[in-house]
């Protein structure tokens, strides 16, 4: 199965070396060069351009930071001269307008369309465990799952295209809030003197368990991985964080639902990637909240 990968970026690029990797015939582009020359030494092919690695896949997956770059890959002239029934995996986070869009424009050009965000950070990328919430037609995912089931764990359909990214919205909105509380809890514990070490052994075996705590401990020393133990180096950079709440928002203003905290986590991410945590891990707004 001929594959095209657009966007090699932080996630892309090991979701294309694992697709690579599983027997998949892999065609990426990226406007970094480096990134393509890892796709060739992982044994994938690069090409010129987007279009030029599109023309002649069976799949294309696109995984690119905004909607506005989605739209501008998947456009009226490169849909026009795909192959017939070309099915196109958006694996981008944009917001569900676009994606429902994408998905008439792609329809109107004879091509199926499968919106799926992924979940799990770039370790899952590279182990090929993400969580994918898909949205799109039965037939259309039934033709993506094998490819997304080579890259991640989890495969979830929601609905419609759109639904994959209502998903995701909600997710990552939950996401946001669940780090603000994780980092209040640890700066009330440090001012009342308690050992972060412990603080943490506590959580993690009690009813404040999270995935936020386990893989973004948010204070240096008691998860030696996390990147607060690293200098806040990004898995997830407080930048996407920052869009993610801000598409969640977007999502909650177009049905009509309040949702106080998800809204204060927007605020308080944007604020943050503002400044000069943009490129840190999200984990990082710790320090707003107190110093490290």
């Amino acid at each position: 199965m001929q594959v095209s990968f657009i966007g090699l970026g932080t996630m892309g690029l090991p979701m294309a070396i694992t697709l690579v990797g599983t027997g998949f015939q892999v065609t990426g582009f990226d406007l970094d060069p480096g990134a393509c020359q890892r796709l060739e030494k992982a044994g994938g092919k690069v090409a010129a351009g987007a279009e030029e690695a599109m023309v002649s896949a069976d799949i294309s997956v696109s995984m690119l930071p905004e909607g506005r770059h989605v739209r501008d890959v998947l456009n009226e002239t490169t849909l026009g001269v795909l192959k017939s029934s070309t099915l196109l995996v958006d694996c981008s986070t944009i917001d569900v307008t676009s994606a429902q869009e994408l998905a008439a424009l792609a329809t109107r050009h004879g091509h199926g369309f499968v919106d799926a965000p992924v979940s799990g950070g770039a370790e899952g990328a590279a182990a090929g465990t993400l969580a994918f919430m898909a949205g799109g037609a039965p037939d259309d995912l039934a033709r993506a799952r094998p490819l997304l089931e080579a890259m991640g764990a989890k495969v979830l359909h929601f609905g419609a295209a759109g639904s994959g990214q209502a998903a995701k919205a909600c997710h990552n909105m939950n996401c946001g809030i669940t780090a603000l509380g994780v980092c209040e809890a640890f700066a009330l514990a440090d001012g009342l003197g308690l050992d972060h070490g412990a603080f943490f052994d506590l959580c993690r075996n009690a009813a404040a368990q999270s995935w936020i705590l386990e893989n973004r401990c948010l204070v240096p020393g008691p998860a030696p991985e996390a990147p607060a133990s690293n200098r806040y180096a990004p898995g997830f950079a407080a930048r996407l964080m920052a869009k993610d709440l801000g598409l969640a928002q977007d999502a909650a203003q177009s049905c009509g639902q309040a949702t106080p905290f998800g809204a204060e986590a927007a605020r308080r991410f944007a604020e943050f990637a503002a400044g000069d945590g943009g490129d840190l891990d999200f984990s990082a707004i710790y320090r707003t909240i107190r110093e490290v």
